[in-house]
């Protein structure tokens, strides 16, 4: 397995009028190739802000962030859409567009200007279609479906995009327990099968280190990384997750509750 993302100090947050805010600094991590990573903390740590600041959807406000090697701010727009997919927890606005051709803008990356499919987008598209299995809404338009269907399409259609990284905002978070769980298994397979670099936010923690390869845990001012086992074994965890009525134990990895 090989880094392909590498954190540097990194700081991020917003800049409005001259100010800056900023959410987190002096970040160190790292994605691997071929890992399944969960990213985990309380609401309103700035799980979104890194989500969004590694897609370069918004800038760092310090540090590097490292692709391969390669400065995050040295790709192109049209360089980046080959390298990163990105589902984020904003519901897709979008009308009189059926589940088929919402997977198929996953493919606009390399349809060129009039967004003409090929045979392969089309197979690679029923592929995807399949694989997250769907495929009985691929003829629904995309505005009747259920928070949990849309989830489930805009999975595909970042599957559709075939970028070697995705980054994953809360793809589980309209989904009943069953759809979590086959959700976080079929992008562990991604990851493993594949060899993609895979980065999701969560609030499912018991599920994530279950399925997790490395942990992501955002607090105030700290980044830890590691495996479900070695975070426990560090006590990082069970700071996270224990409050009154609440107990994690370390070896297990299980997570109780008073009554």
């Amino acid at each position: 397995m090989s880094d392909t993302i590498v954190l540097q100090e990194l700081s991020i947050g917003y800049q409005t009028k001259g100010h800056e805010r900023i959410v987190a600094s002096g970040l160190n991590a790292m994605l691997r190739q071929g890992e399944l990573t969960c990213l985990l903390g309380s609401n309103g740590i700035g799980k979104s802000t890194l989500l969004r600041t590694l897609s370069a959807f918004q800038p760092k406000l310090g540090g590097r962030i490292l692709m391969r090697g390669r400065d995050i701010t040295e790709y192109t727009d049209r360089e980046l859409s080959h390298e990163i997919g990105i589902v984020l927890t904003e519901k897709p606005d979008v009308r009189n567009l059926t589940v088929t051709e919402m997977v198929a803008m996953g493919r606009s990356p390399y349809t060129g200007f009039w967004g003409t499919l090929n045979d392969n987008d089309r197979q690679i598209v029923d592929s995807v279609i399949a694989q997250v299995g769907i495929d009985q809404l691929k003829d629904r338009m995309v505005h009747t479906l259920s928070d949990g269907e849309r989830q489930k399409v805009m999975i595909a259609k970042v599957l559709a995009q075939q970028t070697p990284v995705i980054y994953l905002d809360e793809p589980t978070a309209f989904l009943d327990f069953p759809s979590k769980v086959e959700s976080m298994q079929l992008l562990r397979r991604l990851a493993v099968e594949e060899q993609k670099t895979i980065l999701l936010s969560t609030h499912d923690v018991e599920l994530s280190l279950q399925v997790a390869d490395c942990i992501w845990l955002m607090e105030p001012g700290a980044l830890s990384m590691g495996t479900p086992h070695e975070l426990a074994a560090q006590g990082v965890l069970g700071r996270f997750i224990e409050r009154d009525g609440i107990h994690f134990d370390s070896q297990s990895l299980i997570i109780s509750v008073s009554r």
